[in-house]
């Protein structure tokens, strides 16, 4: 297996305190704006319905709870999760006008509650930040109910070659862009480092399988700048 980079305590919380006031903004610059439609790939392949629970990990600002909460028509229950207080402050504010979303500081590998939660669970762009992928996974399995679906939208291994020289190249530019846009450069060298160094679709597929996942698969986006990972909770 490709080596994982490993944080170590601290380090990944560094780099969202540095940059959550900014973060929406960013992930624009990061991605073209992509990150939205790949937001919204997951939520068709999700297609909840309105009696449905979701466990959002790594929440960031919203953006899946919101977009859960328009498919539904805004009457499900939300958890929204993340160990950034900066991050979930900015979050209350951008959707303060939802009363069914409930907003938890806490960390991938240690959720405050009870087995057989939640309908689905989702974590984007998160599950690479983890200290721990397999304690992440173990917990997200825990806290699904029965018949619950896991989905990770995360960062993949480009399958083209010419796609692949492209995309290195931009990605060499966007701690520039970091500094440009919100004046620091070294959490986004951090950021594009986690992404080369996270493990392939096949290795993730196959780590949601061991922590006990059945009819796992995955779906590349953008010829694998990202791929959905899914499963079941049988």
């Amino acid at each position: 297996m490709q080596q994982y980079l490993q944080n170590k305590k601290g380090l990944v919380q560094n780099v969202f305190d540095q940059v959550y006031d900014q973060y929406d903004l960013m992930n624009d610059f990061m991605s073209l704006g992509i990150h939205r439609l790949w937001k919204k790939n997951l939520l068709n392949m999700m297609n909840p319905s309105h009696t449905q629970t979701l466990i959002d990990v790594a929440c960031g600002t919203g953006d899946i709870a919101k977009l859960f909460l328009k498919h539904v028509n805004k009457s499900s229950q939300i958890t929204c999760v993340d160990p950034n207080k900066g991050m979930i402050k900015k979050g209350k504010q951008k959707l303060g006008e939802f009363s069914n979303l409930n907003w938890v500081i806490a960390s991938a590998e240690k959720l405050p509650f009870a087995d057989n939660s939640f309908d689905f669970y989702t974590i984007s762009f998160g599950l690479r930040n983890t200290k721990s992928l397999n304690i992440a996974l173990s917990e997200a399995y825990r806290v699904l109910k029965p018949g619950g679906r896991f989905f990770c939208l995360e960062f993949s291994k480009i399958q083209n070659q010419g796609l692949n020289f492209i995309y290195k190249n931009y990605s060499k530019l966007i701690p520039s862009i970091g500094k440009l846009v919100v004046g620091k450069r070294e959490p986004y060298r951090y950021l594009i480092k986690s992404i080369d160094q996270f493990i392939n679709q096949d290795e993730l597929l196959d780590l949601i399988f061991k922590n006990g996942f059945k009819k796992c698969s995955y779906r590349n986006l953008s010829g694998g700048i990202v791929s959905i990972h899914s499963g079941w909770k049988i």
